[in-house]
């Protein structure tokens, strides 16, 4: 395991650098675990433009569309039959297509009104081998490329308050409760690093 030099990692007190990576300070010391039956999916409603995309998963979404086609509802096969599969925001980033400026078209709501991702059903069901635009596996943690670097940061959203307060009565830091899309992303031996960090971040007093 990589030792880690504390003080060579911290930048402005704010962010820990691994590898080429900036993560922010809240990657670490806030608590998170989703809780879909009180926030009912609301991350995949809001917003004003949809999921960011990796230019490999624009073909993923061409491939795999004709098998979740039959899981999304009218009006989002209306959307995508006019903009395709994918389209770019007013940024210029390539998004998932939303409808009426609110769901991403590859939701769908359950019985009991939670907005779930048919993407996601398909891979559950064995169907695809892709989970989901790993922006939204990750999120909230939101990554942000620069020339030399990507940078790792929190986004905090009010619909995400339930999350915040689950995480907090069960103590489970953000980074942990995200094991599974970081280790996706960057590999195993990333997450791990990012455990050594967290433990010399506490002993350092850097976070409680």
């Amino acid at each position: 395991m990589q030792q880690f030099h504390l003080e060579l990692l911290l930048f402005f007190n704010s962010m820990v650098q691994i590898e080429d990576k900036l993560i922010s300070l809240d990657v670490f010391e806030r608590h998170f675990i989703c809780d879909l039956p009180r926030c009912h999916g609301g991350c995949c409603v809001e917003g004003e433009s949809g999921a960011p995309l990796e230019d490999d998963e624009t073909e993923i979404l061409d491939t795999i569309f004709p098998v979740i086609k039959p899981m999304l509802s009218n009006q989002a096969l209306e959307v995508i039959n006019k903009t395709g599969t994918w389209n770019i925001d007013s940024d210029g980033d390539k998004v998932t297509p939303i409808i009426n400026g609110k769901e991403c078209v590859y939701t769908y709501f359950d019985e009991n009104g939670v907005c779930k991702c048919t993407i996601e059903k398909a891979f559950n069901e064995g169907l695809i081998d892709f989970k989901k635009p790993i922006s939204c596996h990750l999120y909230p943690i939101r990554v942000t490329r620069y020339t030399d670097f990507e940078a790792l940061n929190y986004h905090q959203w009010h619909v995400c308050a339930p999350a915040r307060e689950l995480g907090k009565k069960a103590g489970v830091p953000l980074f942990k409760f995200l094991k599974e899309p970081i280790t996706r992303k960057y590999g195993e031996a990333f997450y791990m690093e990012m455990e050594e960090a967290d433990k010399l971040l506490k002993e350092q007093g850097e976070i409680k």
